[in-house]
């Protein structure tokens, strides 16, 4: 048997990060194709023959194995599907893509800068007060005071005596992300969806993983607004759909309203003018043209409410409509909160960063 050797270059990978890489590219094309994986792997074995990514030691048949020996596809009547480990591969990827783009940020076990009853303890101390933990006693300070007080040969512990270290205030954060499914967010030539489902994946990953006592809700919103679960995020797609951005911003404080005294905010990715909106009767109203009164006023309407109860909503524009960036500024002056223009590239950056910084605050209530 013969071994054909090459000389090692510091651009070779071992096959394990072959296979990650690969992964990635799964993951990134079973988001593109809305969770059908025989798409997916049609668009890989297309992407091999043009770039080469598959050789003798590792083809797709090997991939398509492989992915099935880590459990994250299997064989059903209907075809290969995602199983619930690979969704969670999915969400892992797409945390791990926006992590590589991140310059260095705080995005460690983030605390707010407040002291209060928390659980990270602090080298400072402070004189004890009622409803302080005892697990938080410095007992060296404390029996310091007391013998300076009454030396050895007297000793007794006074009230005064005990000293407590400071702990770091965790806050806690509910969070609603909003993604826009209309129509337009896959007209034009220009895919806008995957990039928004790959940070809805990718904040739901680390808020279950870094900061499991927050909260996160996904809602989608074309003709009208509906919560996702994180295993349904993968196979959302973009319809034939208006873009009710009321009825997205009334579920969402909705669902922020049952959450209590906790930071509250509202990330919101669109591409569109708001274009409809629900009637009492429970029609929905639409028009496409221009900047409907009828639709834009009630939208404002929301966004007030949402400022009423302390809900900043940050949104996100991944295009450069007029008609858009007009409505977003006037959202934002009637709402108090913030508004960025992100292209499809850097849009998880900004919301990572954005996030992490909105955790921070105190929350006032």
């Amino acid at each position: 048997m013969r071994f054909l050797y090459s000389a090692w270059r510091p651009e070779s990978s071992t096959d394990e990060q072959r296979l990650r890489r690969l992964l990635s590219v799964f993951s990134t094309l079973v988001t593109y194709t809305s969770g059908d994986v025989e798409e997916a792997l049609q668009w890989l074995r297309q992407l091999a023959e043009e770039y080469g990514l598959f050789d003798d030691e590792l083809n797709l048949q090997d991939l398509i194995d492989k992915l099935r020996e880590m459990g994250l596809i299997e064989d059903t009547r209907t075809g290969i599907e995602l199983t619930p480990t690979g969704i969670r591969r999915i969400r892992q990827d797409a945390l791990n893509e926006i992590f590589t783009s991140l310059k260095k940020a705080p995005l460690g076990s983030h605390e707010s800068p407040f002291l209060g009853t928390g659980v990270d303890r602090l080298g400072e101390t402070r004189k004890f007060s009622f409803g302080d933990q005892p697990t938080n006693i410095d007992l060296t300070a404390t029996l310091t005071n007391a013998f300076r007080r009454d030396g050895i040969d007297e000793f007794t512990l006074k009230e005064d005596d005990f000293e407590v270290y400071e702990t770091e205030h965790q806050t806690s954060c509910a969070t609603v992300l909003m993604i826009d499914i209309s129509h337009s967010m896959i007209l034009y030539g220009e895919d806008r969806i995957t990039p928004a489902k790959q940070v809805a994946l990718a904040l739901s990953e680390l808020i279950m993983t870094k900061f499991p006592k927050d909260y996160l809700a996904l809602v989608s919103f074309g003709d009208d607004a509906q919560l996702l679960s994180v295993n349904e995020l993968p196979f959302l797609s973009a319809g034939p759909y208006h873009t009710n951005t009321r009825a997205g911003l009334q579920l969402a404080r909705d669902l922020l309203r049952r959450r209590g005294s906790v930071n509250k905010q509202i990330f919101m990715v669109t591409d569109g003018k708001p274009s409809a909106i629900t009637l009492p009767s429970g029609k929905v109203y639409k028009n496409a043209f221009g900047l409907d009164p009828r639709v834009v006023n009630k939208t404002l309407d929301e966004a007030v409410a949402c400022r009423r109860e302390r809900i900043p909503i940050t949104t996100f524009m991944v295009a450069r409509d007029p008609l858009l960036i007009s409505f977003v500024e006037e959202l934002t002056k009637a709402n108090q909160g913030r508004a960025y223009y992100s292209n499809l590239g850097n849009l998880g950056e900004m919301v990572f960063v954005d996030y992490m910084r909105n955790r921070k605050k105190r929350f006032a209530g």
